[in-house]
């Protein structure tokens, strides 16, 4: 322990922290959803279904919120096409491209993937306690501003 710091809760190791929680959650939900019969399905076909799941319908605007490209959006929506999850249709207002919709077998699995994720946040409740996990959700939802950017040595002498 340094400055009161253990090596699990330094800050400096948050992204491994992150991705952890993030494997767990998903590795969770991969579980439930192939318990219930359902096909495996891949990680970016997940992140695509949660972002569906919150309301973001357009790909441009998922591979946005994923920091992903486009072209890997589109690759994982024709693959979920073809598993008979979603299709691409028409934006209702004909002026803003296609967006993503469930079909009656990926309503199915939403509802299912919904419920392992009650499931899930139910055993994070009682693991770590509803006040802790609600105030850690609270703090990571907060906005963390833009991506650092940062020069390197051969750019910063050349802006020089």
């Amino acid at each position: 322990m340094k400055n009161g710091v253990s090596e699990q809760t330094d800050p400096s190791h948050l992204i491994v922290t992150l991705l952890q929680g993030f494997y767990w959650f998903d590795e969770g939900l991969q579980s439930y959803v192939r318990a219930r019969g359902w096909p495996v399905i891949t990680r970016p076909q997940s992140m695509i279904m949660a972002s569906i799941e919150m309301g973001v319908r357009q790909p441009a605007a998922i591979a946005r919120q994923l920091g992903i490209s486009r072209q890997a959006i589109h690759t994982t929506l024709k693959s979920m096409i073809e598993l008979g999850v979603v299709e691409l249709v028409p934006h209702r207002d004909g002026k803003r491209g296609k967006v993503i919709v469930l079909t009656p077998d990926g309503e199915r699995m939403r509802k299912d993937a919904r419920a392992a994720m009650r499931l899930m946040t139910d055993v994070l409740k009682n693991r770590l306690g509803a006040a802790d996990l609600n105030r850690a959700a609270e703090i990571m939802s907060r906005d963390w501003g833009p991506p650092l950017s940062f020069e390197t040595e051969a750019e910063a002498a050349t802006s020089e």
